[in-house]
């Protein structure tokens, strides 16, 4: 299992880093839409679609994604429409978590479906703008996310039920604690306050998030909103575990090998990159 995780993850880090680190932004754009359009087809497989209906969704997210590319809405960051995005996320997020694995079943599949499909249209949109503006700005987010996960895995090992008995959320994802999501926040606070550092010190030419959120608003309104991302980060993975809790699977698919799916790996990103750039243009 451990043999297979690392081949996956070096294949996937020899394809993506180039395509990220390129001159342009396309060939990132474009290996992240076809992997955004898998998982429009694991959504599919969730939601107990046919084979046939379950690729064809994945065809829709990847139509929907082309299209805004041809667009040229990737060049255009919208603070209307993030701001829009980032308040349903929070709203449906938390429901969503407070309904837990029996609220799921009650929501009509004719919403959730198209719903899903959405929410990856539009984080794969996030994604593009922010590789748009610059690796520096899109890495400060992505790493964001693997640190709250890094850090929230680490101090729950070390640290879960020894202030608090009380689970995270005990029917959705029983192993999480309370000290696990703090100790991510903690790690998110320290990346954000050194990132900042970092591009003051190298004279970033693109600022990543942190900076612009400290040069915007200050260094405490920037804690207070990474603070937030991490929260909305540990939604994200509370929200697809509940789905694939509710209908017995334990993976989204096996795409990634030791991995699991697409979903799987992106789940914290769904909330996160929308409201980073909500965040981003409100900075501006």
């Amino acid at each position: 299992m451990l043999k297979q995780r690392v081949i996956t993850a070096v294949v996937l880090l020899a394809i993506l880093l180039p395509a990220l680190f390129w001159h342009t932004p396309e060939p990132f754009l474009a290996i992240t839409l076809l992997l955004i359009a898998a998982g429009g087809w694991e959504w599919g497989r969730l939601n107990a679609l046919p084979a046939g209906a379950s690729l064809a969704l994945g065809g829709v997210t990847l139509v929907l994604c082309a299209a805004a590319w041809a667009l040229g809405w990737p060049q255009r960051p919208s603070s209307l429409l993030w701001t829009i995005v980032g308040g349903v996320w929070v709203l449906a997020g938390f429901a969503l978590v407070r309904g837990g694995v029996a609220g799921w079943p009650k929501i009509p599949r004719a919403l959730r479906v198209p719903a899903g499909v959405l929410a990856l249209a539009l984080a794969w949109l996030a994604m593009a703008q922010a590789r748009v503006i610059g690796v520096n700005f899109l890495l400060s987010i992505l790493v964001l996310v693997w640190v709250a996960d890094v850090f929230a895995y680490f101090t729950g090992r070390a640290m879960g039920g020894k202030i608090t008995q009380r689970k995270l959320a005990a029917t959705i994802s029983p192993k999480k604690s309370w000290e696990g999501v703090w100790g991510g926040m903690l790690g998110v606070i320290v990346l954000a306050i050194a990132w900042t550092l970092a591009d003051g010190a190298t004279q970033a030419q693109v600022p990543s998030l942190y900076a612009r959120l400290a040069t915007s608003f200050g260094w405490a309104v920037q804690v207070l909103a990474v603070i937030f991302l991490a929260a909305m980060s540990v939604v994200g993975d509370l929200s697809e575990s509940l789905v694939k809790r509710s209908v017995g699977m334990k993976d989204s698919s096996q795409l990634l090998p030791g991995h699991g799916g697409v979903l799987d790996r992106v789940d914290a990103l769904l909330p996160t990159l929308p409201l980073a750039m909500m965040l981003a243009t409100l900075a501006r």
